[in-house]
């Protein structure tokens, strides 16, 4: 047994040698960083535009004729960023519910069925996994009688169907994720003492130096209901007959185009932080080690300099005063007059990209539906907030009075006047409220410095 021992210290210290001696004779002694790094290059995500960094003047250029007094100019700086080129559509935001339910029915099926199949309960070396991973593999049988049973549970109730139609309760459609509070990580530090000891040892010195002890304190787990409110479109208009859409507008194939709505701030950054996962997941399981910067909702600055589109002093994105063209038709899909919808072309939403972009190649910034953004709202954020990539963020809990749960909307949509379409016009709107009104669309900050 001494002889074993042996063996495997000599081997040991010999694999130990050759580390040490590779890395030390590597560069001949130069500070030259680590080698061999993965190479890396942004390719253009698909459906997005790239919009460059630059600096612009935030706020009204016009008179602020609902004198709301809620905003002031400033001028400011942004970083480059990715946006998306229309707002998200229903058929976009379809994949995220058919995740969301072939998760959760893997989910049921590996704690009620089969572990084996549908959930990945070790990793490759045998350690356990707590909570396992789900196994996407496993195609699902439903002709079983047993897994036809589970999947009875995801319907309504037959109780409360309408004419017997067999439906999804989507009530039961909930995304868990994990958001993580950097504010609060970097506002919390703990100060400990790191022992430095003299060449000869005969004193000993402490450094302060400021840490976080205990990461996870920072990290909330959200669960959240992920289905749009589809009766928004009758809940938002009083003695207004919007029942069809409520029926059809977000599954019906016909409307696949169309931009989402009825969907609330808090689930739309569910659909961000989904988007990440679901990107990354992919490189990890291509074999690459390196992740994509996290999709998430446009700060209130980003947006407006997304919406400008280099023209830095524009009443709208597509520059000049006026909502018409030189032939006089509409250049956004709003309310023209008082009680004429249909004017621009459309009495409700349009497909997106139906209006030509702004200079940067982004479609609907103005009209349409309004924007959700990553921004509280305050009245005199402008004032207090910095030069640099400023915003205001503030993320209320569901117990906080709603003054607190306000978020920044911009664009303006179908049912507003020309006012509210203007780059510089700000909105609110209550982050757990959904509206017919209010869409959104994804940004992703670049890696490095990019013009």
């Amino acid at each position: 047994m001494k002889k074993i021992i042996m063996k495997n210290l000599i081997l040991i210290g010999l694999v130990a040698i050759l580390i040490l001696s590779g890395c030390s004779s590597a560069g001949n002694g130069e500070l030259i960083g680590v080698q061999k790094r993965e190479k890396w290059f942004e390719p253009d995500p698909f459906g997005m535009v790239k919009v460059p960094m630059g600096s612009f003047v935030i706020g009204p250029n016009d008179e602020d004729i609902s004198f709301a007094l809620n905003n002031q100019s400033k001028t400011i700086s942004v970083d480059a960023f990715w946006i998306d080129d229309t707002e998200i559509t229903n058929n976009e935001y379809r994949q995220f519910v058919t995740w969301v339910v072939d998760s959760m029915v893997r989910e049921k099926l590996g704690q009620d069925l089969n572990p084996d199949e549908f959930l990945i309960e070790e990793d490759e070396y045998g350690n356990p996994i707590d909570p396992p991973y789900l196994n996407w593999e496993t195609r699902i049988n439903t002709r079983d009688e047993e897994v036809v049973e589970i999947l009875d549970q995801f319907y309504i109730p037959e109780n409360e169907r309408f004419f017997r139609r067999k439906e999804l309760d989507t009530r039961k459609l909930v995304y868990e994720y994990q958001d993580i509070d950097y504010k609060a990580a970097a506002a919390e530090r703990i100060d400990y003492k790191r022992e430095i000891m003299n060449s000869d040892k005969s004193e000993t010195v402490f450094a302060d130096e400021a840490m976080v002890s205990d990461r996870s304190k920072f990290i909330n787990t959200v669960r959240i209901n992920i289905y749009p409110d589809t009766l928004s479109w009758i809940s938002d208009f009083t003695y207004s007959y919007n029942d069809p859409m409520a029926k059809m507008y977000f599954w019906h194939p016909g409307y696949d185009d169309y931009p989402l709505i009825g969907v609330s701030w808090e689930q739309a950054k569910s659909f961000c932080i989904w988007r990440t996962q679901y990107q990354n997941n992919y490189l990890v399981n291509k074999g690459s080690k390196m992740f994509v910067q996290n999709y998430r909702l446009p700060t209130e600055s980003e947006w407006e300099y997304a919406s400008r589109g280099s023209r830095k002093l524009s009443m709208y994105p597509w520059g000049g005063p006026y909502t018409r063209d030189g032939k006089g038709c509409f250049l956004a899909n709003f309310k023209p007059m008082r009680g004429n919808y249909v004017d621009d072309g459309y009495i409700k939403p349009s497909p997106v990209g139906s209006f030509d972009p702004n200079d940067y190649g982004i479609y609907d910034m103005s009209g349409n539906v309004a924007e959700w953004t990553n921004s509280a709202f305050d009245e005199t954020s402008y004032s207090f907030t910095h030069d640099m990539n400023p915003n205001f963020e503030y993320n209320a809990k569901p117990n906080e009075v709603s003054i607190m749960k306000r978020k920044v909307v911009k664009g303006g949509s179908w049912k507003d006047i020309s006012y509210f379409l203007q780059s510089g016009t700000r909105a609110y709107e209550y982050q757990d409220s959904a509206k017919s009104f209010i869409g959104f669309r994804c940004v992703r900050s670049t890696l490095g410095i990019d013009l």
